[in-house]
């Protein structure tokens, strides 16, 4: 934990030391490099509260880069985004609410006036140990490259914008990769047991949409899709964001997030009467909290 605290940290200096040398952007130059880096952080305490609650603080990282070239008809979109959080809660401890790292690379070539040949590379993995908590008990069920999932192909994209566009890719290939072998060994993530990766094969589709409401509220969503052609391609894995910003000044922001996600090589369990069960279901995760955003 002290690692990964660090780690946060030498990148929100290094992030903060550029963004306050950086240049106003210069249209004549190929490459155009932006982003934000944002702390939230949300807290609620009660003291004979006839209503009763719990005592919980909550605060999250959040690095967001994009680093994009354009030169005649070529373009090279890449983003990073980089999130942890954790959370405290009364009489439960410390546990995590957010642990992503994301990888995005979009190669384009101009065919038409919104139209662009691509070629894309995306990469998701974490930074630490997730577990399942049941009353006392924790349960391993992820871990950094456990899983991670690198997919990449060739297709076509409808570019309007920075803040519109579509990708597809109908020969997408995906890697799964479960470099944990507690974890390996039980077949998770849709891997063999015994085995690190499993080679998955079809179709993906990529979308960004970012829209301002009103001023200083925007909405962002982004939605991947995936099926493979190999094993029940009619399963389709589904991952959606939509995060609600809300800008109150210069440096202070309010955001709201949710994701969800469908992944059929994903089994949630469950434990009923002392008896463990596994299944496919949604997961979703939420995230709500005020707080600081430095923008370069």
């Amino acid at each position: 934990m002290r690692k990964i605290t660090l780690l946060f940290a030498l990148l929100a200096s290094a992030a903060a030391g550029y963004g306050q040398d950086a240049p106003k952007a210069d249209t004549t130059k190929n490459w155009t490099i932006h982003g934000e880096n944002t702390f939230l952080i949300n807290q609620s305490s009660f003291s004979n509260w006839s209503a009763g609650g719990v005592n919980a603080i909550a605060g999250n990282l959040v690095f967001n880069y994009d680093f994009n070239y354009k030169k005649n008809k070529w373009s090279w979109d890449n983003k990073v985004i980089a999130g942890y959080g954790l959370s405290k809660q009364e009489d439960i401890g410390v546990r995590k609410n957010d642990d992503r790292i994301i990888l995005n690379s979009l190669l384009g070539y101009k065919a038409s006036e919104y139209w662009l040949y691509t070629f894309y590379v995306n990469f998701q993995t974490q930074f630490a140990k997730g577990y399942k908590y049941e009353g006392n008990n924790r349960t391993l069920i992820s871990n950094a490259f456990a899983p991670a999932y690198l997919t990449f192909g060739p297709g076509f994209a409808y570019k309007k914008s920075d803040n519109f566009r579509v990708n597809i890719s109908p020969v997408a290939s995906r890697i799964v990769m479960v470099f944990d072998d507690e974890l390996a060994n039980q077949g998770a993530f849709g891997v063999d047991p015994g085995k690190n990766t499993r080679f998955e094969f079809g179709a993906s589709l990529d979308a960004y949409y970012k829209v301002n409401l009103v001023e200083n509220i925007s909405l962002e969503n982004i939605l991947k899709l995936y099926s493979n052609y190999l094993d029940k391609p009619q399963n389709v894995d589904v991952d959606y964001t939509a995060n609600l910003f809300m800008k109150v000044n210069k440096f202070v922001t309010v955001n709201a997030g949710v994701q969800m996600i469908y992944d059929d090589n994903t089994d949630i369990s469950k434990t009923v009467n002392g008896i463990t069960e596994k299944h496919k279901a949604l997961q979703v995760k939420q995230i709500f909290g005020a707080g600081f955003t430095y923008k370069f």
